[in-house]
């Protein structure tokens, strides 16, 4: 290791490292410069972080950090980080604590006024809404539906009238039950994209109305293989079924309470639902920007 290769690191610090979601090529100068430092590297897999290690000729003392010890070993690191170690916090890919462990440890650390250094990079979601082709302003992170029928129904009707674009995480075992699900509880016009094997050979990003979608992945069966993303288009306001006096009701009171104010009185007075207000509003913003 040449001294060029080393970060400007700080005692008793815990960092935030991305690792590449595919591409090892996308891993950045300070994240290698970050894992060549610090004194210990707290992974999801240590066998799949040694790879990763290993490619990059980064030689390095690794500790698990996993879903089913993370609550138990988080109080043996900040132990470490009390002591003056230094500590980089990586899971088998993207930024870690996305739907990844860490959170735990971080919040522990936190509150122990342990200094929390997080560093940019590779993440699936971020990389696949930016391809997607749906509105990118205000978006919502869902992680994976639930593995049960019921569990994800429930999920999916919750969602039903979300206007902002929604992100999903998916296996390969359910993401035709997934499909079938949303076509169930949102109709088949629902326009999703899905985004698979990001950065690697096989990349793949088709978006199609959710019914079409199903029927697409169920076509050839490579097509659900990999790591995947799904990317829904937000619940749209039937500007049309909104009555007239609701939307006059709701410009007057616009003038003189803030925005979710006024769409919650005025769907109260004209008996309509205040979030296809809320949305009506946010859509003629918009349109006047």
């Amino acid at each position: 290791m040449n001294q060029d290769d080393q970060a400007d690191i700080s005692a008793s610090t815990l960092y935030i490292v991305p690792t590449p979601i595919g591409n090892l090529g996308d891993i950045t100068q300070r994240a290698l410069a970050v894992l060549n430092s610090v004194d210990l590297i707290a992974a999801e897999d240590t066998r799949h972080t040694g790879l990763l290690l290993q490619h990059f000729a980064i030689s390095a003392k690794m500790f698990p950090l996993h879903d089913h010890n993370e609550q138990q070993k988080a109080e043996h690191l900040l132990a470490k980080l009390q002591e003056g170690q230094t500590i980089a916090l990586v899971s088998d890919a993207g930024t870690p604590l996305i739907n990844d462990p860490g959170y735990h440890l971080v919040r522990r650390c936190r509150e122990a006024g342990i200094r929390v250094v997080p560093l940019p990079g590779a993440c699936a979601a971020i990389t696949a809404l930016c391809a997607a082709g749906l509105p990118s302003d205000r978006f919502c992170y869902e992680g994976f539906l639930p593995a049960k029928t019921k569990s994800r129904k429930d999920t999916l009707l919750a969602l039903i009238e979300e206007p902002r674009t929604l992100i999903f995480y998916e296996s390969t075992h359910r993401l035709i039950d997934s499909l079938q699900d949303m076509v169930e509880v949102w109709g088949p016009q629902r326009y999703v994209v899905l985004a698979r094997e990001l950065t690697k050979t096989w990349e793949n990003i088709h978006g199609a109305p959710v019914g079409e979608l199903l029927a697409w992945v169920q076509e050839v069966e490579t097509r659900r293989r990999g790591e995947m993303v799904l990317i829904v288009e937000g619940h749209k306001v039937d500007v049309e079924a909104l009555p007239a006096e609701a939307l006059r009701t709701l410009a007057l009171l616009q003038k003189e309470l803030p925005l979710k104010k006024a769409a919650a009185l005025a769907a109260e007075i004209h008996g309509v639902k205040k979030n296809a207000l809320y949305k009506y509003a946010l859509d003629e913003q918009e349109g006047d920007k």
